[in-house]
């Protein structure tokens, strides 16, 4: 009998997550940025092999929320937790032995799913380091590197349920083209600015038309203040060109073809803490949160 499960990722900002999953998947998913928080969603991967297959989720980092996009952000992970039957708990292996998932995510009892407890970037571990890690029964891992993946998949595997396959052997993710294009157009703003401009970025495809060659895609970058569109735009145009000009790049090696990406940039003042606003972006906040 095959097995096939939910295997949820989760850990605290900036430990490596989106990176892993990418790893796992084989196949560039998840944004990667060093700034904290850039997973705001969760990305959805499927690895299969002959005998086995894990839907993976990727989660935002688990923080203590300051305003409604983020205690959205922080839903969508504890969502994640429920739904799956194996977690991963990623941490950062160069700050030592992690706290429990329970006392990291803020949960009042514990998760059903097993978890796998994965140490990050153990690249930049002493040996001596390592050893002591691995022998309280740590899976040490280097999503940049690789180092350590197949053995932390065996692992996951071994818990599994055993199941029929949930989705076609050939998918690598229920999402929608429109995600994760929109994703790519995100990431390059978190790439190419450096302020607090690329926090209050949302990005939404309005047109995506296959029938056109090249391929017509029209996405609009939402800031909440007009002094952070001009700073997208640039002098003369030069900043969102240059966002475009990379933005498409990745997109067209997404879908392997050519494109024609129009960029547009409007103000939604204050959309991060407004309940109706995070709705239009598909974000979803705890039941009970005001607007």
């Amino acid at each position: 009998m095959p097995k096939a499960g939910i295997v949820t990722v989760v850990g605290k900002p900036n430990v490596g997550k989106s990176t892993l999953l990418n790893r796992i998947v084989g196949q560039k998913l998840s944004i990667v940025s060093p700034k904290p928080q850039s997973t705001r969603d969760r990305v959805v991967g499927i690895r299969s092999t002959a005998d086995s297959q894990m839907v993976i989720l990727d989660t935002p980092g688990l923080l203590n929320p300051k305003y409604p996009l983020q205690e959205s952000m922080r839903s969508t992970a504890l969502r994640a937790l429920e739904d799956a039957d194996v977690i991963v708990y990623v941490a950062d292996a160069t700050e030592g032995t992690p706290p429990s998932l329970a006392e990291a995510a803020g949960l009042k009892q514990p998760p059903r799913g097993v978890i796998v407890t994965a140490l990050n970037k153990s690249d930049r571990l002493a040996s001596t380091a390592k050893s002591e890690l691995e022998a309280r029964d740590f899976s040490l891992v280097s999503a940049l590197t690789g180092e350590g993946v197949p053995e932390l998949m065996a692992r996951v595997e071994e818990q599994l349920p055993e199941s029929p396959f949930l989705y076609p052997e050939d998918e690598i993710s229920t999402q929608p083209m429109r995600f994760f294009v929109a994703e790519m157009v995100r990431e390059t703003v978190l790439e190419q600015l450096h302020d607090e401009v690329p926090y209050s970025v949302a990005v939404q495809v309005e047109e995506y038309r296959e029938e056109r060659s090249p391929l017509y895609i029209r996405a609009v970058i939402y800031v909440e203040r007009d002094s952070q569109k001009a700073i997208i735009i640039g002098s003369k145009g030069a900043q969102i060109r240059r966002i475009g000009e990379s933005a498409r790049g990745k997109i067209e090696a997404f879908v392997g073809t050519q494109v024609y990406l129009d960029l547009w940039v409007k103000v939604l003042a204050n959309w991060r803490k407004n309940a109706d606003s995070l709705s239009r972006f598909g974000y979803q906040l705890a039941t009970g949160k005001s607007k």
